[in-house]
C-alpha cells in the first residue's frame, strides 16, 4: 500500500496521546538501536553509539508525535527512513572532530603492531606511552576512544540467553580481570569486528538473529565469531596474568 505524505502532516485532525507517543517510541527503540549499531559498526570513527541512539530516539519521537492516526499504518517504514536520515546527519556533524582522534589512534595501532613485531609478545603500558611519547593518562584516553566498554562488566548477567553456549562459561573470561583497566588492555587488543559482536551481546543484549543483521553475516558466522572472542579474550587475560 502507498502512502503519500500527507499520512505524516503535522496538521491533521488526529493527535496522538503522550502514552501513545510513548508506547510508539518503547515500541520500536530496538529498530533505533539495531540501525545505531549497523551505522557503528561500519567503520564510522570518532562516533560514541550512544550518540547515535540520541539522534534517532529523538526522529523517532518527532515520527511518533507527527503520525496521522492511531494505527501502524505506514508508520515502521517512515520512521525507519527518518531514523536512519538522522543518524547519518549525526555522522556527518562528528566527520569533522575526528580527525585528531584518528591520527592518534592510528598512531597507537603503528606502535603496537611494531612493539608486537619487536618484542615477539604484547608490548607493557609503559613501552607502548614511550613508544607514543604520551603519559598514561593520555595513552588511557587514545585507548578507550577506540572502543566503548564503560558498561560490559555491569551490564553482564550469567542468567541472560545472549551468554548461553555449549563453551566454557564466559563469565569465566570475564571474571578473570582483577580490575577494570586490565579487562580494557584485553578487549582493545581483540580485532575491532570481535569487540563489537561482545559489545552487541554484553551491552546492547541483542540476539543471535539481530547481531548478524548488524554484521550482515549469518547467524552462524555470529556464533562462531562470539566463540572466538570470548576464547582470544580469556587466553589475553590469562597471559597479562602470567607475566
Amino acid at each position: 500500500m502507498k502512502h503519500d505524505a500527507q499520512s505524516f502532516a503535522g496538521a491533521q485532525p488526529y493527535a496522538p496521546s503522550r502514552a501513545e507517543v510513548e508506547d510508539r517510541v518503547r515500541r520500536f527503540l530496538p529498530l533505533v538501536r539495531r540501525a545505531a549499531w549497523h551505522i557503528h559498526g561500519s567503520g564510522r570513527d570518532g562516533l560514541e553509539i550512544e550518540d547515535l541512539v540520541q539522534a534517532g530516539i529523538l526522529a523517532l519521537t518527532e515520527c511518533a508525535q507527527r503520525h496521522a492516526g492511531p494505527t501502524e499504518d505506514g508508520f515502521a517504514a517512515y520512521a525507519k527512513i527518518r531514523v536512519r536520515g538522522a543518524m547519518l546527519d549525526e555522522v556527518r556533524r562528528a566527520a569533522h572532530d575526528t580527525r585528531t582522534a584518528r591520527r592518534k589512534r592510528a598512531a597507537f595501532e603503528r606502535a603496537l603492531a611494531s612493539l608486537r613485531g619487536t618484542l615477539g609478545r604484547e608490548p607493557s603500558r609503559a613501552e607502548l606511552a614511550r613508544a607514543l611519547d604520551v603519559d598514561d593518562a593520555e595513552l588511557l584516553s587514545i585507548e578507550s576512544a577506540g572502543v566503548t566498554l564503560t558498561s560490559i562488566s555491569e551490564e553482564y548477567d550469567e542468567s541472560s540467553t545472549a551468554f548461553a553456549s555449549d563453551d566454557p562459561d564466559p563469565f569465566e573470561a570475564l571474571c578473570a580481570a582483577e580490575d577494570r583497566e586490565r579487562l580494557l588492555r584485553a578487549m582493545i587488543a581483540l580485532p575491532e569486528r570481535l569487540k563489537l559482536v561482545l559489545q552487541l551481546f554484553f551491552v546492547e543484549e541483542l540476539n543471535l538473529t539481530e547481531i548478524a543483521a548488524v554484521l550482515e553475516v549469518s547467524v552462524p558466522r555470529v556464533h562462531q565469531l562470539r566463540a572466538k572472542a570470548l576464547k582470544d579474550l580469556k587466553a589475553l587475560m590469562e597471559a597479562e596474568g602470567a607475566d
